[in-house]
Protein backbone atom coordinates (compact mmCIF):
# COMPACT_ATOMS: atom_id res chain seq x y z
CA UNK A 1 0.00 0.00 0.00
CA UNK A 2 3.10 2.51 0.63
CA UNK A 3 4.34 1.56 -2.57
CA UNK A 4 0.97 2.85 -3.97
CA UNK A 5 0.98 6.13 -1.99
CA UNK A 6 4.41 7.05 -2.42
CA UNK A 7 3.73 6.49 -6.30
CA UNK A 8 -0.04 8.51 -6.55
CA UNK A 9 2.18 11.29 -4.69
CA UNK A 10 5.19 11.11 -7.08
CA UNK A 11 3.29 11.56 -9.73
CA UNK A 12 2.37 15.27 -8.52
CA UNK A 13 5.58 16.17 -7.69
CA UNK A 14 6.71 15.35 -10.80
CA UNK A 15 3.96 16.45 -12.82
CA UNK A 16 2.73 19.65 -11.86
CA UNK A 17 3.59 21.72 -14.58
CA UNK A 18 1.96 24.21 -17.07
CA UNK A 19 -0.71 25.43 -14.81
CA UNK A 20 -3.40 28.08 -16.62
CA UNK A 21 -3.10 31.74 -15.82
CA UNK A 22 -6.88 32.22 -16.51
CA UNK A 23 -8.94 33.20 -14.16
CA UNK A 24 -11.47 31.39 -12.12
CA UNK A 25 -14.06 33.21 -10.05
CA UNK A 26 -13.76 31.53 -6.28
CA UNK A 27 -14.46 32.80 -2.78
CA UNK A 28 -11.95 31.02 -1.55
CA UNK A 29 -8.42 32.32 0.13
CA UNK A 30 -6.62 29.51 -1.29
CA UNK A 31 -7.42 27.01 -3.75
CA UNK A 32 -6.25 23.98 -6.46
CA UNK A 33 -7.65 21.68 -9.02
CA UNK A 34 -5.64 18.31 -10.06
CA UNK A 35 -5.98 15.52 -12.07
CA UNK A 36 -5.86 12.68 -9.76
CA UNK A 37 -3.88 10.17 -11.36
CA UNK A 38 -0.72 12.18 -13.37
CA UNK A 39 -0.93 15.17 -10.65
CA UNK A 40 -0.93 17.64 -13.36
CA UNK A 41 -2.07 21.18 -11.83
CA UNK A 42 -5.11 22.45 -13.87
CA UNK A 43 -5.71 25.51 -11.79
CA UNK A 44 -4.13 27.15 -8.37
CA UNK A 45 -4.57 30.60 -6.35
CA UNK A 46 -2.40 30.57 -3.25
CA UNK A 47 -1.52 27.43 -3.18
CA UNK A 48 1.19 27.54 -0.97
CA UNK A 49 -0.42 29.27 1.76
CA UNK A 50 0.02 27.78 5.15
CA UNK A 51 -3.54 27.90 6.45
CA UNK A 52 -5.60 26.64 9.29
CA UNK A 53 -7.55 23.56 7.86
CA UNK A 54 -10.10 22.27 10.40
CA UNK A 55 -11.96 18.91 9.84
CA UNK A 56 -10.14 18.48 6.80
CA UNK A 57 -7.39 16.74 8.96
CA UNK A 58 -9.45 13.98 9.25
CA UNK A 59 -8.48 12.66 6.25
CA UNK A 60 -4.69 12.31 7.12
CA UNK A 61 -6.27 10.52 10.63
CA UNK A 62 -8.66 7.80 8.24
CA UNK A 63 -5.26 7.09 6.27
CA UNK A 64 -3.26 7.13 9.23
CA UNK A 65 -5.02 4.46 10.90
CA UNK A 66 -5.98 2.64 7.98
CA UNK A 67 -2.41 2.06 7.17
CA UNK A 68 -1.69 1.21 10.84
CA UNK A 69 -2.18 -2.64 10.45
CA UNK A 70 -5.40 -2.73 12.42
CA UNK A 71 -8.16 -4.25 11.19
CA UNK A 72 -11.58 -2.18 10.47
CA UNK A 73 -13.43 -5.33 12.46
CA UNK A 74 -11.44 -4.96 15.62
CA UNK A 75 -13.77 -3.48 18.82
CA UNK A 76 -12.54 -0.14 20.13
CA UNK A 77 -13.02 -0.09 24.12
CA UNK A 78 -14.10 4.30 24.74
CA UNK A 79 -11.64 5.51 26.57
CA UNK A 80 -12.59 8.42 29.29
CA UNK A 81 -10.30 10.97 27.16
CA UNK A 82 -11.80 9.93 23.97
CA UNK A 83 -14.64 11.87 25.14
CA UNK A 84 -12.96 15.21 26.08
CA UNK A 85 -13.31 17.28 23.43
CA UNK A 86 -14.99 20.15 21.63
CA UNK A 87 -17.15 20.34 18.70
CA UNK A 88 -18.46 17.94 16.29
CA UNK A 89 -19.29 14.68 18.41
CA UNK A 90 -20.66 11.44 18.16
CA UNK A 91 -21.24 11.73 21.93
CA UNK A 92 -19.35 8.28 22.91
CA UNK A 93 -19.35 7.28 26.00
CA UNK A 94 -17.20 5.39 28.21
CA UNK A 95 -16.70 1.66 28.41
CA UNK A 96 -18.80 1.76 25.16
CA UNK A 97 -17.31 -0.67 22.20
CA UNK A 98 -17.90 0.11 18.24
CA UNK A 99 -15.48 -1.25 15.96
CA UNK A 100 -13.11 0.62 14.20
CA UNK A 101 -15.02 0.71 11.02
CA UNK A 102 -17.74 2.16 12.78
CA UNK A 103 -15.52 5.55 14.05
CA UNK A 104 -14.01 5.57 10.82
CA UNK A 105 -17.34 6.39 9.32
CA UNK A 106 -18.75 8.28 12.55
CA UNK A 107 -15.08 10.51 11.69
CA UNK A 108 -15.33 11.00 8.24
CA UNK A 109 -19.67 11.13 7.57
CA UNK A 110 -20.37 13.06 11.28
CA UNK A 111 -17.21 15.02 11.32
CA UNK A 112 -16.58 13.23 15.19
CA UNK A 113 -13.57 14.57 17.19
CA UNK A 114 -13.99 12.51 19.70
CA UNK A 115 -14.22 9.22 17.36
CA UNK A 116 -10.93 11.31 15.99
CA UNK A 117 -9.41 10.73 19.80
CA UNK A 118 -10.66 7.32 20.08
CA UNK A 119 -8.97 6.18 16.69
CA UNK A 120 -5.80 8.39 17.40
CA UNK A 121 -5.28 6.77 21.25
CA UNK A 122 -6.37 3.22 19.64
CA UNK A 123 -4.35 3.18 16.17
CA UNK A 124 -1.03 4.86 17.68
CA UNK A 125 -1.14 3.78 21.39
CA UNK A 126 -1.52 7.05 22.28
CA UNK A 127 -3.37 10.86 21.10
CA UNK A 128 0.58 12.21 20.91
CA UNK A 129 2.26 8.56 19.00
CA UNK A 130 -0.20 9.02 16.82
CA UNK A 131 0.09 12.53 15.65
CA UNK A 132 3.96 11.67 15.22
CA UNK A 133 2.80 8.98 12.46
CA UNK A 134 0.44 11.57 11.22
CA UNK A 135 3.63 14.12 10.82
CA UNK A 136 5.47 11.30 9.37
CA UNK A 137 2.88 10.34 6.57
CA UNK A 138 2.53 14.34 5.49
CA UNK A 139 6.32 14.11 5.26
CA UNK A 140 6.41 10.41 3.24
CA UNK A 141 3.24 12.31 0.98
CA UNK A 142 5.81 15.01 0.44
CA UNK A 143 3.35 17.41 2.33
CA UNK A 144 5.96 20.33 2.46
CA UNK A 145 4.38 23.12 4.03
CA UNK A 146 2.11 21.21 6.55
CA UNK A 147 1.93 20.52 10.28
CA UNK A 148 -0.11 18.01 12.74
CA UNK A 149 -0.88 18.82 15.56
CA UNK A 150 -4.28 17.06 16.76
CA UNK A 151 -6.31 13.98 14.83
CA UNK A 152 -9.38 16.13 14.70
CA UNK A 153 -8.10 19.40 13.03
CA UNK A 154 -9.27 22.10 15.86
CA UNK A 155 -7.19 24.74 16.09
CA UNK A 156 -3.66 24.98 16.76
CA UNK A 157 -0.35 27.22 16.45
CA UNK A 158 1.49 24.31 14.62
CA UNK A 159 -1.42 22.74 13.08
CA UNK A 160 -1.62 23.88 9.33
CA UNK A 161 -1.33 22.93 5.72
CA UNK A 162 -1.90 24.13 1.96
CA UNK A 163 -4.01 24.16 -0.56
CA UNK A 164 -1.72 22.13 -2.48
CA UNK A 165 -0.44 19.72 0.62
CA UNK A 166 -4.24 18.70 0.54
CA UNK A 167 -4.13 17.84 -2.58
CA UNK A 168 -1.45 15.07 -2.00
CA UNK A 169 -3.20 13.87 0.43
CA UNK A 170 -6.68 13.87 -1.32
CA UNK A 171 -4.43 11.52 -4.01
CA UNK A 172 -3.22 8.93 -1.45
CA UNK A 173 -6.60 8.71 -0.24
CA UNK A 174 -8.56 8.08 -2.78
CA UNK A 175 -6.02 5.56 -3.89
CA UNK A 176 -6.97 3.23 -0.09
CA UNK A 177 -9.81 1.62 -1.39
CA UNK A 178 -11.44 1.55 2.19
CA UNK A 179 -11.08 5.28 2.65
CA UNK A 180 -12.32 6.28 -0.81
CA UNK A 181 -15.09 3.85 0.04
CA UNK A 182 -15.99 6.00 2.96
CA UNK A 183 -15.62 9.64 1.81
CA UNK A 184 -18.17 8.38 -1.45
CA UNK A 185 -20.67 6.95 1.47
CA UNK A 186 -23.86 9.27 1.27
CA UNK A 187 -25.32 7.68 4.55
CA UNK A 188 -25.43 4.69 6.88
CA UNK A 189 -26.29 2.76 9.86
CA UNK A 190 -24.03 0.92 11.85
CA UNK A 191 -24.13 -0.69 15.43
CA UNK A 192 -27.22 1.35 16.54
CA UNK A 193 -25.97 4.56 14.98
CA UNK A 194 -26.67 6.29 11.53
CA UNK A 195 -24.16 8.72 9.85
CA UNK A 196 -25.34 11.08 7.15
CA UNK A 197 -22.46 12.87 5.11
CA UNK A 198 -21.93 16.27 5.47
CA UNK A 199 -20.44 16.77 1.60
CA UNK A 200 -23.42 18.04 0.16
CA UNK A 201 -21.51 17.77 -3.46
CA UNK A 202 -22.42 13.87 -3.06
CA UNK A 203 -25.85 15.33 -3.96
CA UNK A 204 -25.08 18.66 -5.56
CA UNK A 205 -22.71 17.65 -8.14
CA UNK A 206 -22.73 14.87 -10.86
CA UNK A 207 -19.97 12.47 -10.52
CA UNK A 208 -18.61 13.49 -7.00
CA UNK A 209 -17.25 10.73 -4.90
CA UNK A 210 -16.84 12.57 -1.80
CA UNK A 211 -13.63 13.64 0.27
CA UNK A 212 -14.56 15.55 3.50
CA UNK A 213 -15.77 19.17 4.95
CA UNK A 214 -14.41 21.19 7.70
CA UNK A 215 -14.91 24.79 9.62
CA UNK A 216 -13.78 26.50 12.59
CA UNK A 217 -14.50 29.99 12.93
CA UNK A 218 -11.07 30.94 12.91
CA UNK A 219 -10.19 28.65 9.59
CA UNK A 220 -13.60 29.35 8.02
CA UNK A 221 -14.96 26.74 5.49
CA UNK A 222 -12.57 24.05 4.16
CA UNK A 223 -13.26 21.66 1.49
CA UNK A 224 -11.73 18.57 -0.15
CA UNK A 225 -13.51 16.95 -2.56
CA UNK A 226 -13.11 14.54 -5.53
CA UNK A 227 -15.15 13.78 -8.77
CA UNK A 228 -15.23 11.93 -11.78
CA UNK A 229 -16.45 11.79 -15.33
CA UNK A 230 -14.90 10.62 -18.54
CA UNK A 231 -12.27 8.90 -17.76
CA UNK A 232 -10.54 11.74 -15.41
CA UNK A 233 -10.43 12.07 -11.34
CA UNK A 234 -10.06 15.68 -10.61
CA UNK A 235 -9.40 16.62 -6.88
CA UNK A 236 -10.20 20.35 -5.61
CA UNK A 237 -9.25 22.07 -2.40
CA UNK A 238 -10.76 24.90 -1.08
CA UNK A 239 -9.44 26.88 2.22
CA UNK A 240 -11.11 29.75 3.96
CA UNK A 241 -14.11 29.76 1.47
CA UNK A 242 -17.48 31.41 2.34
CA UNK A 243 -18.76 29.96 -1.38
CA UNK A 244 -16.62 26.47 -0.60
CA UNK A 245 -19.99 24.16 -2.59
CA UNK A 246 -20.03 26.81 -5.88
CA UNK A 247 -16.52 27.24 -5.65
CA UNK A 248 -16.13 23.30 -6.06
CA UNK A 249 -18.73 23.35 -8.79
CA UNK A 250 -16.62 26.29 -10.51
CA UNK A 251 -13.79 24.06 -10.38
CA UNK A 252 -15.02 20.95 -11.78
CA UNK A 253 -16.91 22.96 -14.77
CA UNK A 254 -13.59 24.13 -15.93
CA UNK A 255 -11.57 21.06 -15.54
CA UNK A 256 -14.02 19.03 -17.05
CA UNK A 257 -14.82 21.02 -20.33
CA UNK A 258 -11.08 22.33 -20.52
CA UNK A 259 -9.35 19.00 -20.47
CA UNK A 260 -9.47 15.63 -21.25
CA UNK A 261 -7.10 12.27 -20.59
CA UNK A 262 -5.46 11.39 -23.38
CA UNK A 263 -3.27 7.94 -23.40
CA UNK A 264 0.48 7.77 -23.95
CA UNK A 265 0.33 4.06 -23.53
CA UNK A 266 -1.08 1.20 -22.58
CA UNK A 267 -0.33 -1.64 -19.89
CA UNK A 268 1.55 -4.58 -21.94
CA UNK A 269 1.29 -2.45 -25.38
CA UNK A 270 3.97 -3.37 -27.50
CA UNK A 271 6.18 -0.69 -28.66
CA UNK A 272 8.92 -2.65 -30.58
CA UNK A 273 11.29 -5.59 -31.34
CA UNK A 274 14.21 -6.58 -30.35
CA UNK A 275 16.92 -8.97 -31.39
CA UNK A 276 18.00 -12.02 -28.81
CA UNK A 277 20.72 -13.86 -29.75
CA UNK A 278 21.13 -17.81 -27.88
CA UNK A 279 17.46 -18.52 -28.15
CA UNK A 280 14.89 -20.51 -30.38
CA UNK A 281 13.29 -17.38 -31.57
CA UNK A 282 15.24 -14.22 -32.98
CA UNK A 283 12.89 -11.61 -31.61
CA UNK A 284 11.66 -10.53 -28.21
CA UNK A 285 8.95 -8.17 -28.15
CA UNK A 286 9.01 -4.72 -26.03
CA UNK A 287 6.20 -3.60 -23.76
CA UNK A 288 4.95 -0.71 -22.20
CA UNK A 289 4.83 -1.83 -18.01
CA UNK A 290 2.17 0.26 -17.33
CA UNK A 291 -0.41 2.85 -18.25
CA UNK A 292 -0.45 5.94 -18.59
CA UNK A 293 -2.90 8.82 -19.41
CA UNK A 294 -2.73 12.48 -19.22
CA UNK A 295 -4.94 15.60 -18.86
CA UNK A 296 -4.65 17.91 -22.34
CA UNK A 297 -6.46 20.80 -23.00
CA UNK A 298 -7.14 22.23 -26.37
CA UNK A 299 -3.95 22.57 -28.49
CA UNK A 300 -1.44 20.43 -26.46
CA UNK A 301 -0.01 16.89 -27.95
CA UNK A 302 1.45 14.14 -25.54
CA UNK A 303 4.75 12.96 -27.75
CA UNK A 304 6.37 9.84 -27.01
CA UNK A 305 10.40 9.23 -27.06
CA UNK A 306 12.11 6.14 -26.37
CA UNK A 307 15.21 5.96 -24.62
CA UNK A 308 17.00 2.25 -24.64
CA UNK A 309 19.56 0.78 -22.27
CA UNK A 310 20.55 -2.24 -24.51
CA UNK A 311 20.29 -2.69 -28.58
CA UNK A 312 19.99 -6.44 -28.32
CA UNK A 313 19.34 -9.48 -25.82
CA UNK A 314 20.78 -12.52 -25.17
CA UNK A 315 18.98 -15.47 -23.79
CA UNK A 316 18.10 -16.16 -21.03
CA UNK A 317 15.52 -13.63 -20.56
CA UNK A 318 13.25 -13.25 -17.71
CA UNK A 319 9.48 -11.54 -18.27
CA UNK A 320 9.44 -7.92 -17.55
CA UNK A 321 13.29 -7.53 -17.36
CA UNK A 322 13.43 -3.69 -18.27
CA UNK A 323 15.32 -2.74 -21.28
CA UNK A 324 14.60 1.00 -21.86
CA UNK A 325 11.91 3.37 -20.84
CA UNK A 326 9.04 5.48 -23.00
CA UNK A 327 8.74 9.38 -21.87
CA UNK A 328 5.77 11.60 -22.81
CA UNK A 329 6.18 15.65 -23.06
CA UNK A 330 3.78 18.22 -23.42
CA UNK A 331 4.89 21.31 -24.64
CA UNK A 332 8.46 20.63 -23.87
CA UNK A 333 8.19 19.26 -20.13
CA UNK A 334 8.59 15.77 -19.55
CA UNK A 335 5.37 14.27 -17.77
CA UNK A 336 5.88 10.49 -18.19
CA UNK A 337 8.59 7.81 -17.61
CA UNK A 338 6.53 4.75 -18.48
CA UNK A 339 9.21 1.41 -18.11
CA UNK A 340 9.66 -0.92 -21.41
CA UNK A 341 10.16 -4.56 -20.78
CA UNK A 342 10.48 -7.36 -22.33
CA UNK A 343 7.13 -9.57 -23.08
CA UNK A 344 7.51 -13.18 -22.37
CA UNK A 345 10.39 -15.17 -21.22
CA UNK A 346 13.31 -16.68 -23.70
CA UNK A 347 15.17 -19.68 -22.40
CA UNK A 348 18.57 -20.23 -23.96
CA UNK A 349 19.03 -23.15 -26.68
CA UNK A 350 20.92 -26.14 -25.19
CA UNK A 351 23.36 -27.31 -28.21
CA UNK A 352 24.06 -31.08 -27.64
CA UNK A 353 27.85 -31.35 -28.16
CA UNK A 354 29.00 -34.89 -29.32
CA UNK A 355 31.88 -36.98 -29.17
CA UNK A 356 34.58 -37.06 -31.93
CA UNK A 357 33.33 -40.92 -32.53
CA UNK A 358 29.82 -39.63 -32.87
CA UNK A 359 30.87 -37.05 -35.44
CA UNK A 360 32.59 -39.52 -37.51
CA UNK A 361 29.73 -42.15 -37.43
CA UNK A 362 26.89 -38.96 -38.37
CA UNK A 363 29.85 -38.39 -40.90
CA UNK A 364 29.65 -41.98 -41.92
CA UNK A 365 25.75 -41.74 -42.07
CA UNK A 366 25.39 -39.04 -44.39
CA UNK A 367 27.83 -40.92 -47.62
Amino acid sequence: MKRILLAAVAAFVLYSQMVPTQAVGLSAQSAILIEADSGRVLYEQNADEKRLIASTTKLMTALVALESGHDVQEVVTIEPEDTRTEGSSLYLKEGEQLTLETLLYGLLLHSGNDAALAIARYCGGSVEAFVEDMNEMAKQLHMTNSHFENPNGLNGETHYSTARDMAKLAQACLQQETLAEIVATRSISMEGRSFQNHNKLLWQYEGCIGMKTGYTELAGRTLVSAAQRDGMTLIAVTLNAPDDWNDHKTLFDYGFSNYRMEPLVEQGQQITTMPVSGSALPMMEVIAAEDFFYPLKDGESLEQRCDYFVTSLTAPVLEGEQVGTLSGWVNGVQVAAVPLVCGSPMNEVVVEQKSPIDQFLDWLNGM
